[in-house]
């Protein structure tokens, strides 16, 4: 079994996974997390309904009791275990993934993530090395109705946007369970019914080709803003009122408007390795202090609840709330940010104003490298500029960010895919121009 990853289980299913592995995990979820009831919410890819037979399966063998949410997105899930108090729960999904993968990302108490770190590891080997006894009296399969319950929970961060000409793509994922049910039909929506062979696009919008659809579609009806939702909308990504995409990092500094201006908040926020240095200086504008700490929902979760943090977010589109158990939604992200918008518009300042506010460098974006002396690679790059350039501030928890007065460069081996990730930001194009072109060529001498 080929599935198990930083932060889920996750592949190509009947390649990297299949229905044998699938009862496995099941049958020893229980015993990994002590408890004798699993809340389980599925997406609507092809292979989901064969994964949740027998997932279900291996917790009732097990004797413990399924709590069947159904169709669901991921935060969904992740609000439900955490308000009814669950000590376990998974969310079948492959998220941003094509249509051939699928997933299970797995839960305990308080909504906390479990990754290979805190108990995936540990699940991997059970599966492997352990033996299944099938309980003397099984489990059964509970019928567990939440949604209208979370509608009216994400209802709580909807503001009047009578004044808003708003676009959505919801990229035939599950963000279309319910985003109409939360803001209505005013919005322009593109691909919201529910069809995870995805026939539009892929359900990644960090891949700027499949926000094409939403970009023509802000500009052809003059919209303020447009907003696309991941396959299973625990992330979303913008597009402001010129079409243009908005690097997600950037939205965390947007947040402020509501929790550190609005709301008069003051305390901890939380970024990831690859956020804009200009983010951190705007958020501390507002008498806040930003931390920051490695990529994945796994990390970011766990870190946002250690440092009592009011909000956080990634350059992935992640945007993680106190107030939503410390974990990631996607449409309390979106409800939030238009509720920005909407204000400002009253102010006279549109998104791209609000944005180039926070915009201070220049930035490459991730640049992937497919290399196998990744480590090596990695290594070359941080010890020729520490030894040339004298470095500000230097971080090696999630590959390296490297520091300097005039620049900055982050590296590190993707968890998720067979990829070296660069990403560098500079005071001016022509340095950052330079600066790429140096480290393009340490790294292709290792490819």
């Amino acid at each position: 079994m080929n599935a198990f990853h930083a932060y889920d289980i996750r592949g190509v299913y009947n390649r990297d996974f299949n229905k044998d592995d699938v009862y496995k995990v099941g049958f020893f979820l229980p015993q990994l997390l002590d408890t004798d009831k699993i809340l389980v919410g599925y997406d609507a890819r092809i292979s989901s309904p064969e994964i949740f037979e027998y997932l279900c399966k291996g917790i009732t063998d097990a004797g413990a009791d399924v709590h069947n949410i159904g169709l669901a997105t991921t935060p969904m899930v992740y609000w439900s275990t955490a308000k009814y108090e669950f000590k376990a729960s998974v969310q079948i999904t492959a998220s941003h993934n094509s249509k051939e993968y699928n997933g299970i990302k797995v839960s305990r108490e308080n909504a906390l993530p479990v990754g290979i770190e805190t108990g995936l590891g540990k699940l991997k080997q059970m599966t492997e090395e352990n033996e299944i006894v099938v309980a003397e009296n099984k489990g059964k399969i509970v019928q567990f109705e939440v949604k209208p319950q979370y509608i009216e929970f994400q209802k709580k961060y909807l503001s009047d946007l009578s004044n808003l000409k708003i676009a959505i793509d919801c990229s035939n994922g599950m963000a279309g369970l319910f985003v109409k049910d939360i803001l209505g039909k005013s919005p322009n929506y593109i691909y919201d019914d529910i069809d995870c062979t995805f026939p539009n696009h892929e359900p990644n919008p960090l891949i700027e080709a499949n926000v094409e659809d939403l970009k023509t579609l802000v500009k052809k009806e003059q919209c303020d803003i447009g907003v696309i939702f991941d396959g299973d909308a625990d992330r979303v990504m913008f597009v402001d009122e010129q079409g243009k995409f908005i690097s997600p990092d950037l939205i965390i500094g947007l947040l402020a408007h509501y929790f550190l201006e609005e709301k008069g908040l003051k305390g901890n926020v939380l970024q990831d390795i690859r956020t804009s240095k200009a983010v951190a200086e705007y958020i501390e504008t507002f008498g806040s202090k930003m931390h920051m700490w490695r990529v994945g929902r796994a990390f970011a979760a766990l870190k946002l609840r250690e440092i009592d943090g009011i909000f956080g977010g990634e350059l992935a589109g992640h945007y993680y709330f106190k107030d939503f158990y410390y974990s990631d939604s996607g449409i309390m992200a979106a409800l939030i940010v238009l509720d920005i918008v909407s204000k400002k518009k009253k102010e006279g300042i549109t998104l791209s104003n609000l944005i180039g506010h926070i915009t201070k460098y220049a930035n490459s974006g991730e640049i992937n490298f497919k290399l196998d002396k990744k480590k090596e690679a990695m290594d070359a790059v941080r010890n020729r500029f520490i030894e040339s350039e004298k470095a500000t501030a230097s971080y090696d928890f999630d590959g390296y960010r490297v520091e300097f007065a005039d620049w900055w460069f982050n590296i590190r081996p993707s968890n998720t895919e067979p990829y070296l990730r660069l990403l560098a930001e500079a005071k001016s194009e022509n340095m950052l121009k330079e600066k790429i072109k140096e480290i393009k060529e340490i790294i292709l001498s290792f490819s």
